[in-house]
């Protein structure tokens, strides 16, 4: 079978080069660590039987030009950048597993809240610059934290954040009274959290109905003291709209792992010392690549039975 992997860090991890060479030795690799535009995509990936993809977008039109594709394997967690209803029109199956990176992104994005909430990253720049500020901020503990997307990753942040006794409010578009009920957690509107919690963390997928989910209405309900969390697609925040609210103190601070685009652009954005910009990182800790590498390599293993 002809392999195509797109993912950069798959392709260049020691491990997978072994696991997936070891079934599939004609497999082709991104070792190169290039970003693909549509066209370099499909030039890429025209021949191949199956792929194994990260972020990259497959496509109505990706699948017109690959004729021999009969599975797409998933490398990460997010479906949003795979057309799965054309997927399913020309038979091709998708390889996937939900929370393979959660605890990674979990982890992240309680970094995030500590760095948020005791100024480590504002005072840290500073210190950088010769400015001697003394603001601690304020401790997490205690805190009323809003996560919004109570799915494999939204748990696993309420999981390590039992510690810190947080007032947790939740809000997802599936029932999960029990859950909620056994961990001591409170449903409420999404306004309710944009309205009341120090902390909105996000952890939703992307697409229609959580596109630009916070825009400038939301930071001008949210409390000025607060802070927004992106670990999960971007799109999600309207970019514009949080860089006014930062810029005019709107909100404290935010902190953003994902972007609408890739590498995102806007400099204005990105130099806010009151935001904390990593580049899509949160599934990536060693661990994680490891275990969503081997669960992409795994699917393509019971699909041809190798």
């Amino acid at each position: 079978m002809n392999i195509a992997v797109t993912s950069p860090s798959f392709s260049n991890n020691k491990i997978l080069q072994e696991e997936i060479y070891k079934y599939f030795p004609h497999s082709k690799l991104n070792l190169e660590g290039k970003r693909f535009n549509q066209d370099e995509l499909i030039e890429y990936i025209k021949d191949s039987d199956a792929v194994i993809v990260g972020l990259e977008p497959i496509n109505e039109e990706v699948l017109n030009q690959c004729k021999n594709l009969k599975m797409v394997s998933k490398y990460g967690v997010g479906l949003n950048n795979i057309d799965l209803e054309e997927c399913k029109k020309r038979d091709i199956a998708i390889g996937w597993s939900g929370g393979v990176n959660k605890l990674s992104v979990a982890e992240m994005t309680l970094g995030y809240m500590l760095m948020l909430c005791r100024n480590l990253f504002v005072t840290t720049n500073e210190l950088k610059n010769g400015i001697w500020n003394k603001s601690g901020g304020f401790q997490l503990s205690g805190k009323t934290v809003g996560v919004i997307g109570v799915g494999h990753i939204g748990k696993e942040v309420i999981r390590i954040l039992e510690p810190f006794g947080c007032k947790i409010l939740v809000n997802d578009i599936v029932n999960q009274d029990e859950y909620y009920a056994k961990n001591n957690l409170t449903e409420v509107s999404k306004e309710e959290i944009f309205k009341s919690a120090d902390i909105v963390t996000i952890h939703t997928p992307y697409d229609e109905t959580t596109n630009n989910l916070v825009n400038k209405e939301i930071f001008e309900m949210m409390k000025k003291s607060a802070f927004v969390i992106n670990s999960a697609r971007g799109g999600i925040i309207n970019e514009y709209d949080l860089k006014i609210a930062l810029q005019e103190n709107k909100i404290a601070g935010a902190a953003i792992d994902a972007y609408l685009e890739e590498p995102p652009t806007d400099a204005e954005l990105l130099i806010l010392p009151n935001l904390i910009c990593t580049p899509h990182i949160g599934g990536n800790s060693k661990e994680a690549v490891e275990a969503m590498g081997m669960s992409a390599i795994k699917h393509l293993r019971e699909f041809f039975k190798v």
